[in-house]
């Protein structure tokens, strides 16, 4: 069974992946798409706060498969970036800067914007208010982990737990 994901306008991540993603794939989400699930704390629900897991990079794997949008779908209207990301796919499939054994970016403070997963960077390029950052971004990463490790990963597991506190 695939999952198919799709950020604000037509973007989907990873599953963003994230979406990813190189985008976290958030926005717009299909019947099949994973939902952020909420906590109670204090028989208050709260949202998943987002934050990178590191030593994951799934939202590296940039060619993600038919279950995520294409970059041409990503970035329509953007040649300059279009034709950036494609630059960026290695030979697996994973980006060229990713360091595979110490699953770091090797030019992380460099990157470009669409590997950026911040609120401001989420409104520019997919149409996603501030104020849904966190659930769209946790929703994205969420299905892009699970579309590169699994959805019983180590990976998965370690951010569930940041993001949800647990």
């Amino acid at each position: 069974m695939s999952t198919t994901v799709s950020i604000g306008r037509s973007l989907a991540w990873p599953a963003p992946p994230p979406p990813p993603s190189v985008r976290c794939g958030a926005g717009k989400r299909t019947a099949s798409s994973t939902k952020p699930r909420t906590t109670k704390k204090g028989g208050k629900k709260t949202e998943p706060t987002w934050q990178c897991a590191t030593g994951c990079g799934a939202c590296c794997k940039l060619a993600k498969g038919p279950a995520f949008p294409s970059p041409e779908d990503i970035f329509s209207g953007d040649p300059d970036n279009l034709q950036l990301y494609k630059s960026l796919i290695g030979p697996d499939g994973w980006c060229i800067h990713y360091e595979a054994e110490t699953r770091t970016c090797s030019i992380y403070n460099e990157r470009p914007i669409f590997c950026r997963a911040e609120p401001e960077v989420f409104e520019k390029l997919f149409g996603i208010k501030q104020w849904r950052f966190n659930k769209e971004a946790c929703t994205a990463c969420t299905d892009t982990i699970k579309a590169v490790y699994g959805s019983e990963s180590k990976e998965l597991k370690t951010f569930k737990k940041l993001t949800r506190g647990n």
